[in-house]
């Protein structure tokens, strides 16, 4: 399987956003032990290859959560610095979509993908990639998926409230953790709401799933399919959808732009909490690479300008030690609504 590829320095030359494209061709797929079959009982842990050579560059894949074109620039300090911690380049590249991050580290075309739960436990049980590290926002290693409207008076049962970052909330909503409001979905029945792609955790998987549990399917709303987290909050902005779900609070994404997306656009809904995305490293590392990797990663993410670097790029404040049993929670919520 070929995957083009161009590098984000490439990328920002031509003012596009970069994509790898997978192709048509056939492919033979690696599977671990712990495969997708067996994963509710067994924990991926991934593997390495200790006769592999040591790389002479790396390549990162990273999924655009809002604007490509941004990404492309504010990946530029973490490529720097993982090339002068490393000692080889690193070269960034913005994949087309999760899935294609997850097959780019599956044919070696990336060793190194940041990549929401789902996918790094699909990277694993696929691929064997090591799934190394995970996030932290506000010193947390989990977080919730939201429900938003510009309609606060259907579905807000007490009067919203300003959050810490000034933003309106409503049924208990504005401290970040979920589950909370979770009865105020019912009313979506009929509504208009916009939904990410199915791989998306907090933009399709886990909202879907808090839908389920309180007897709606896909079939009882209108469903406007958007392609990032800012692309969700703007569609209920503008009026395209009554609702919309992203992860919390991506309203802050596009407050620059919109400076009153928070006072037309009010949260009512959290689902439950979900383990944060992370960094998964390719089978095709020896573990002295592996960790040497995870280690520059991780000690870039507590220098000052580590934190500047990665909080531009996912609002990323820290990263440590992956849990790979935790990301399991994520599976399960697919599984709960038919995905694989």
């Amino acid at each position: 399987m070929k995957i083009a590829k161009m590098s984000v320095a490439a990328a920002a030359g031509l003012g596009v956003a970069l994509t790898l494209a997978l192709s048509g061709c056939g492919a033979t797929q690696q599977t671990t032990a712990n495969s997708s079959t067996s994963a509710a009982s067994a924990v991926c842990v991934g593997k390495s290859d200790e006769k592999a050579k040591a790389p002479t560059q790396l390549t990162l894949a990273l999924v655009p959560s809002g604007d490509a074109n941004k990404l492309v620039d504010t990946v530029k300090p973490l490529e720097e610095a993982l090339t002068k911690r490393l000692g080889i380049p690193v070269k960034g590249v913005i994949t087309q979509d999760y899935q294609a991050a997850v097959e780019a580290i599956g044919s070696n075309q990336a060793q190194i993908g940041m990549l929401p739960s789902l996918q790094m436990s699909q990277a694993c049980d696929k691929y064997g990639a090591v799934p190394a590290l995970q996030t932290q926002r506000a010193g947390k290693s989990t977080y919730a998926a939201q429900f938003f409207t510009n309609n606060p008076d259907k579905y807000c049962t007490d009067t919203p409230v300003k959050g810490a970052n000034g933003m309106l909330y409503c049924n208990g909503t504005e401290s970040g953790t979920g589950p909370a409001g979770l009865s105020s979905i019912k009313k979506i029945k009929g509504a208009t709401v916009s939904l990410l792609q199915a791989a998306s955790p907090a933009g399709y998987i886990f909202p879907v799933a808090a839908m389920k549990k309180q007897g709606l399917a896909l079939s009882d709303i209108k469903v406007t399919q958007v392609t990032a987290n800012d692309a969700s909050v703007l569609a209920v902005y503008n009026g395209d959808a009554e609702v919309g779900t992203s992860y919390w609070d991506a309203r802050s994404v596009v407050e620059g732009d919109t400076p009153d997306v928070g006072k037309k656009v009010v949260v009512f809904a959290l689902t439950d909490e979900i383990p944060n995305d992370g960094v998964s490293i390719t089978s095709g590392l020896s573990k002295k690479w592996q960790t040497k990797i995870s280690d520059a990663m991780k000690a870039y993410a507590k220098t000052p300008d580590g934190v500047k670097a990665l909080t531009a790029i996912y609002q990323i404040t820290g990263l440590v030690d992956a849990n790979p049993a935790s990301l399991q929670k994520t599976q399960k919520a697919a599984a709960s609504i038919g995905l694989g």
